[in-house]
C-alpha cells in the first residue's frame, strides 16, 4: 500500500480522496506543513509516499501518470510530488526545507493572491505564494493563516521546486490534454472542473497505451483493437508478464503446427503467429495503460520475441522436411541475418546514445533522413522497407499459409538482406559524416558486445602498443577481414580439411587486435556485428558441409543458445546491470573461442561424430546461459531493481 498525504482539507466537491484510493493510496491529511513531515516521517520506509495539494483539480490519469509509474524514483505534477523508497530521503530533505522555505516566505509582508495556477495539461510546477499578514481575507474568502506559517496548500510544489534545487529533479511525465492544475480560488476551480469535464480521460489513457512509433502494420491492423484487449485484461486483473506467457504459448503452438507439414496445419500456423503478434502488441499497451512496468516483464518481453520466431522458423523447417525438403540451412540462415540486423541496431545505439552528436545530430544523413520525414508518406515508406516486426510476422504468416516454407524463407532472406543493407549504410554514412566523441561508457559496452573470451582477451593485452599505431578503422576493418576468412574457408573447402582450423587460429589473432584499444572509432560499432556474423557463419557453412542428417538441425540449436546469450548481453547493457559475469564468458569460451573449438571438431571427428558434438556443444551452452540469465533477472526483480519498459524492436 502507498501514501498520499494531503495537505489541507478538500474543497467541497473534490474527487481528490477518492482517486487517490481508487489509485491504491491510504489517504492521510495534513493540516498544515509541520503535520505533513510528521506524517511522511511515519511512512514505512519500504512504501512509496506523494504529497497532494487538496485544491488539486484534475484528470485521475494525470495522476495516476504522475504518482505511480514505477520506472521513476521521484516524479512530480502540477499539486503533487511523489518519491518511491529509494528517493525517500531526498524527499523528506527536500520537504524540511521546502517547509523552512515557506515559513520564511509567510513572515514577509502580506499578498493580495497566489499566483495563477499551473496551465491545463502542463508538466511545470507554478507553486503559489504564502497568503499570510494582516490581509482580511484571502482571494478565496477564506481566512488568513497566522503569520509564520505555511499554507499547506503550497507545499507540494513547493517541495518539487526544492527537489529540482537540490539536484534531485522529478520526472514530469507529458500530461498532453490531461488537466493537472491547483486553482485558487472559486472561479479557476469552475473553469478547471469545465476544462476535466471536457476531456475524456479513458479515450486519452486508451491512446497513450499505444506506442507513439511504430511500424505501418502495427498501427493500422493491430493497435487499433488491440488497445481494447489491454483494457480488457487490465479490467481483469490480468498482468503484462501473463500476456507475454500467453504469446509466446501461441507461437510455440503455431510452430507446432507448422511442423506438422500438412496445409492445414500451415494455415492454422500462419493465423496462430498473427495472434500471437497481437498478443506480443497487448503486452506492452497493457503496461502502459496501467503502468505495470518491471525490469522482469522488459526481459521477458524482448527474449521472448526473439523465442518465438526463432522456434516458428525451427518448426517450418520441421514441417518441410516432413514433406521432403531439407531447409534447414534456409531457416539457420534467416536466424543468423535477423541476430546480425538485431547486433547492428544495439551496438550503433548503445555507441551513440551518450556521444557528444547523439544530442546534435547534423551530419548531412541525418538532414537528408529529417527531410524525408517532413513528407508524411515517406515516414511509413521507410518504416516499412526495414522489415520491422510486425511487417515480417505478417509476411511470414502470409506465406506460411498460402505457400511453401522453401518460398517462406527465400523472401525472408531476401527481405531482411534488404533491410539490413539500408539500415547499415545509412548508419555508416552518419558515423562518417558526423564527428562525434565516443564516452568510455560506449567503449565499454562496444566492448562486452564483443563477447570476447581468455584468447581474445590475453593476445590484445600482448597486441595493446600495435594496436596504437594504426589507423583509427583499423578494429572493423580486422574484424572484416578475419570473419571473412574463417567463414569463407569453412564454406570453400572440403569439410574435414586443416584450412579452417589456420583461419580460425587467424580470426582469434585479427579479433583480439580488434578490441587491443577502446572501441571508440567512427565505425567501431561494427566489430560486433562482424564477430556475431563470423562465429554464427562459421557454424551453418561447416554444418551444411558435413552433409549428414542432424548437423544443421544441431548447428541450429547452437547458433540459437549463443545468441540468446548475446541478446542476454544487450538488455543487461540497456538495463545498466553490465555484461554477464566473467566467469560466463569464461565456460562458454567468448566467440573466438568456441568458433576456434567447432573448427577443430570438424577437422578431428567424422560428419556423423560432428553432428553429435555440435549438439552437446548446444546443450552445454544453453544450459549455462540460460541459468545464468534466469537467475540474474529474477533476483534483480526481488532485488528491486529499478522498472524499465522496453520499447521493442525499432520500427
Amino acid at each position: 500500500m502507498s501514501t498520499a498525504i494531503l495537505t489541507g482539507q478538500p474543497v467541497p466537491g473534490s474527487s481528490i480522496e477518492a482517486d487517490l484510493r481508487s489509485l491504491g493510496f491510504d489517504v492521510r491529511i495534513a493540516s498544515d506543513a509541520a503535520a505533513a513531515g510528521a506524517l511522511l516521517a511515519e511512512v514505512p520506509a519500504g512504501q512509496r509516499v506523494a504529497v497532494v495539494d487538496a485544491r488539486f483539480v484534475g484528470h485521475e490519469h494525470a495522476l495516476r501518470l504522475g504518482l505511480t509509474d514505477p520506472r521513476f524514483p521521484l516524479a512530480a505534477i502540477p499539486g503533487a510530488v511523489t518519491a518511491q523508497p529509494a528517493a525517500r530521503r531526498a524527499l523528506a530533505l527536500a520537504m524540511d526545507r521546502a517547509t523552512a522555505d515557506g515559513t520564511t516566505a509567510a513572515s514577509e509582508p502580506a499578498t493580495t493572491g497566489g499566483t495563477e495556477p499551473a496551465a491545463v495539461g502542463s508538466t511545470e510546477s507554478a507553486a503559489p505564494e504564502a497568503v499570510t499578514g494582516d490581509a482580511p481575507e484571502t482571494v478565496s474568502g477564506e481566512a488568513p493563516a497566522p503569520v509564520g506559517t505555511l499554507l499547506t496548500g503550497a507545499l507540494a510544489d513547493r517541495v518539487a521546486a526544492a527537489l529540482s534545487a537540490d539536484g534531485s529533479d522529478p520526472h514530469r511525465p507529458d500530461l498532453g490534454s490531461l488537466v493537472a492544475t491547483v486553482p485558487d480560488d472559486p472561479q479557476t476551480r469552475n473553469e478547471a472542473r469545465q476544462a476535466v469535464a471536457a476531456v475524456d480521460d479513458e479515450a486519452v489513457r486508451l491512446k497513450s497505451a499505444v506506442k507513439a512509433r511504430d511500424g505501418f502494420f502495427t498501427t493500422y491492423c493491430i493497435s487499433p483493437y488491440s488497445r481494447y484487449i489491454a483494457r480488457w485484461c487490465a479490467r481483469r486483473g490480468l498482468t503484462p508478464n501473463q500476456v507475454t506467457t500467453a504469446s509466446l504459448v501461441t507461437a510455440l503452438i503455431a510452430a507446432a503446427c507448422a511442423a506438422t507439414g500438412t496445409r492445414p496445419g500451415f494455415v492454422a500456423a500462419g493465423v496462430l503467429l498473427l495472434a500471437s503478434f497481437v498478443l506480443d502488441c497487448t503486452d506492452g499497451q497493457l503496461a502502459r495503460y496501467s503502468l505495470q512496468y518491471s525490469t522482469l516483464g522488459a526481459w521477458l518481453d524482448a527474449t521472448f520475441d526473439r523465442a518465438k520466431e526463432y522456434a516458428y522458423y525451427a518448426g517450418l523447417a520441421l514441417g518441410a522436411a516432413r514433406g521432403g525438403d531439407d531447409v534447414w540451412a534456409l531457416a539457420l540462415g534467416a536466424m543468423v541475418l535477423q541476430t546480425c540486423r538485431h547486433v547492428v541496431d544495439f551496438s550503433f545505439n548503445e555507441a551513440n546514445v551518450d556521444s557528444t552528436a547523439a544530442t546534435a545530430n547534423t551530419s548531412p544523413t541525418a538532414a537528408l533522413s529529417g527531410r524525408l520525414d517532413s513528407v508524411g508518406w515517406t515516414v511509413w515508406v521507410r518504416r516499412m522497407i526495414v522489415l520491422p516486426i510486425g511487417e515480417r510476422w505478417a509476411m511470414i504468416a502470409v506465406l506460411t499459409a498460402l505457400t511453401t516454407p522453401r518460398i517462406t524463407f527465400y523472401a525472408l532472406l531476401i527481405g531482411c538482406a534488404f533491410a539490413a543493407t539500408y539500415t547499415t549504410a545509412g548508419r555508416v554514412l552518419r558515423s562518417l559524416t558526423r564527428k562525434a566523441r565516443r564516452t568510455d561508457r560506449a567503449a565499454r559496452a562496444l566492448a562486452d558486445l564483443t563477447d570476447s573470451g581468455p584468447l581474445a582477451e590475453r593476445l590484445a593485452g600482448a597486441l595493446k602498443p600495435v594496436a596504437r599505431r594504426l589507423p583509427g578503422f583499423t578494429a572493423p576493418a580486422v574484424a572484416l577481414l578475419g570473419g571473412a576468412a574463417v567463414t569463407a574457408t569453412a564454406a570453400l573447402t572440403g569439410f574435414g580439411g586443416p584450412w579452417p582450423v589456420l583461419a580460425a587460429l587467424l580470426y582469434v589473432l585479427t579479433s583480439a587486435l580488434a578490441v587491443a584499444r577502446p572501441l571508440k572509432g567512427p565505425l567501431d560499432w561494427l566489430v560486433p556485428p562482424f564477430l556475431r556474423a563470423a562465429e554464427y557463419g562459421t557454424v551453418l557453412a561447416l554444418a551444411a558441409g558435413a552433409g549428414v542428417n542432424g548437423a544443421l538441425p544441431a548447428a541450429y540449436g547452437l547458433v540459437a543458445a549463443v545468441a540468446y546469450h548475446h541478446y542476454d548481453t544487450v538488455y543487461r547493457i540497456r538495463g545498466d546491470a553490465g555484461a554477464p559475469p566473467p566467469w560466463l564468458v569464461r565456460a562458454t569460451g567468448g566467440h573466438e573461442g568456441r568458433t576456434l573449438a567447432v573448427v577443430v571438431l570438424a577437422a578431428l571427428l567424422t560428419a556423423s561424430q560432428f553432428a553429435v558434438a555440435l549438439t552437446v556443444l548446444a546443450v552445454a551452452v544453453a544450459l549455462l546461459v540460460l541459468l545464468e540469465s534466469i537467475r540474474f533477472w529474477v533476483t534483480a526483480h526481488r532485488g528491486g531493481a529499478p522498472a524499465v519498459h522496453d520499447e521493442g524492436e525499432p520500427a
